[in-house]
């Protein structure tokens, strides 16, 4: 059963919370019915934490019948990815190696939800260390697309989607390291974001402390944004941490994308995307034309960066995991245990020389960026794909995760990315357009993804979840 607030954005929320109109405890049990409702049918969450929000709720009703109002976030019902620490709660990464570990510190991202008054309801489902695209762990099994019950809901913040896609909360948090915020995002007909690396701060270290991000997921830009807000900011903890205040995300939601100049490529010059998503994305540039923008088509921005972002990525989880794979490899995903090794045992100088070939990558898409100010791009090449894949049928034979192609490059140069609803595929699924900006530039994806929004709305499609 749909909580009776399901698919209220977090603003029409506030607003009637703060005109106690509704009650946070109302709200927040009527999330948890829902959330208990849909656990068996699309398995969002690992752990549902009731008591912890419905403390927060009654935290948040005293604060706002005693006139004090609270945080920004306050009497917001949201949930956590499991790849980010929530103190006192089960941190499992999406292992069975991790199954039974409790988080003994809160994370900036967990600590400064609560503190802006949010009710935590759960931490929700990851692929192994967020090693996948798709939607399934040994330890958590498959979670599923509302849009379509067979279908992956993308990875790795894949019951973060499913759950804000299903309308149990109007946001939640997710983790990036490849594009796990956009992908999911994209599958489920979100706008999800990544802000400019260190912009929210990252503790405990991740197991890839160079390419993880936290961002959030919504079913509208201001929902997103309101949520980034509450999670920006420098935190001595983090040494990648951006020292600098954080922008005011929801003003620029109100400013107008005119002149900017934006660069549109279907492919990046090597992205092998279904004719069907390209010409989606490309009907969705025509509109950001329209915005009053400049856009121009470049076919070739880089080569695939693919070697340089796997050498990090896996080489960090396999460490993570170096003591299970040597004495416990049966609980590792098959998937992924087949790409740990090979990282582990690169060459120091090997590695070494990837890492001096990002830099000269994150160079060459500086000076990219010295002539737009956005890029646009398909998010994903095909839409949500079949739930017990890892990867499309269309492009079998790549790589569990760099099948994506479009996602991962901005992680390794640290980037502001974002993935924008733009239509359906003729199956009726959702399909994303990517939004880089350069860098610490958020607040031009949200300028343009704020009248994108307006002009070609998508938040009132909604999923038939059976």
């Amino acid at each position: 059963m749909a909580s009776e607030f399901a698919y209220m954005t977090a603003l029409e929320l506030r607003q009637l919370l703060r005109a106690k109109e509704v009650s946070p405890v109302a709200l927040v049990e009527s999330t948890l019915r829902h959330a208990e409702a849909m656990q068996p049918v699309l398995n969002p969450f690992v752990t549902i934490t009731a008591d912890l929000a419905l403390d927060a709720a009654r935290q948040a009703e005293r604060a706002i019948m005693s006139g004090e109002g609270g945080g920004r976030l306050c009497g917001l019902p949201v949930s956590i990815k499991d790849l980010t620490a929530l103190k006192g709660v089960r941190f499992t990464s999406g292992s069975r190696t991790l199954e039974n570990f409790v988080a003994p510190v809160d994370a900036p991202a967990s600590e400064r939800v609560k503190r802006e008054g949010a009710c935590v309801i759960g931490k929700t489902t990851t692929t192994e260390f967020g090693c996948k695209g798709s939607s399934n762990s040994p330890l958590t099994g498959i979670t599923r697309n509302p849009w379509s019950l067979k279908r992956t809901s993308g990875g790795s913040s894949a019951g973060a989607a499913a759950s804000v896609a299903a309308g149990i909360t109007p946001f939640a948090l997710g983790t990036d390291g490849g594009g796990s915020v956009r992908i999911p995002s994209s599958f489920c007909g979100l706008f999800g974001i990544k802000a400019h690396f260190g912009r929210v701060p990252i503790f405990p270290a991740a197991a890839t402390p160079t390419l993880a991000h936290v961002g959030p997921l919504a079913r509208t830009v201001r929902d997103a944004a309101l949520l980034l807000g509450a999670i920006s900011g420098w935190d001595a903890r983090d040494p990648f941490a951006v020292a600098a205040e954080a922008p005011d995300y929801l003003a620029a939601c109100d400013e107008s994308p005119k002149r900017l100049k934006i660069a549109w490529s279907p492919t990046l010059g090597y992205a092998k995307p279904l004719p069907e998503v390209v010409e989606i994305a490309a009907n969705a540039v025509d509109a950001v034309e329209g915005l009053g923008c400049t856009v121009e088509l470049v076919d070739k921005v880089f080569d695939d960066p693919a070697p340089l972002w796997m050498a990090e990525f896996y080489a960090g989880v396999g460490t993570r995991l170096k003591e299970p794979l040597q004495k416990s490899r049966d609980l590792i995903d098959p998937a992924v245990l087949a790409l740990l090794q090979p990282a582990l045992d690169q060459k120091l100088e090997d590695y070494y020389a990837r890492v001096f070939q990002r830099y000269e990558f994150r160079e060459k898409v500086r000076q990219f960026f010295e002539r737009f100010d956005l890029l646009v791009t398909p998010t994903t090449p095909t839409p949500a794909f079949d739930v017990e894949r890892d990867l499309p049928v269309e492009l079998e034979g790549e790589h569990i995760v760099t099948w994506v192609a479009y996602t991962y490059p901005f992680n390794l140069c640290g980037l502001p990315a974002a993935s924008v609803p733009c239509g359906f595929s003729r199956a009726g699924l959702p399909v994303g357009l990517q939004i880089v900006s350069r860098p610490l530039r958020e607040t031009d994806i949200f300028r343009l993804a704020a009248a994108f929004e307006a002009a070609r709305p998508w938040s009132a499609a909604r999923p038939t979840i059976h």
